[in-house]
């Protein structure tokens, strides 16, 4: 919970961190509509780059080099994002990641 200073502010800041979470939920609950989409969605999922990249080889998609697809390539994927992927969507991805490096 944030500090605040009344009530009001704290009914303030509950409120909007209920408004935020409905928003993550609502993303989360949409079907992919990229296949990089899906890709983030399965890192959101797994939150691991490595299960990510199983995934991926299991469809036989090939890296942008035309190699076997990467943890790397998933990582790039979650930094650099893509024309492609809601921008909610890559802010959810990227906050797993924080979580994880925090955990460590």
């Amino acid at each position: 919970m944030k500090p605040y200073n009344n009530t009001a502010e704290l009914i303030a800041s509950l409120e909007s961190e209920m408004k935020s979470l409905s928003e993550t939920i609502e993303t989360l609950k949409q079907e992919p509509q990229s296949f990089n989409e899906q890709v983030i969605f399965k890192y959101i999922d797994t939150a691991s780059t490595g299960k990510t990249k199983d995934f991926v080889r299991s469809l036989g998609v090939k890296s942008e080099r035309g190699s076997l697809f990467s943890s790397g390539d998933v990582s790039k994927l979650i930094k650099a994002g893509a024309d492609d992927i809601s921008p909610e969507l890559l802010a959810i991805a990227r906050d797993v990641v924080s979580m994880k490096k925090k955990k460590r």
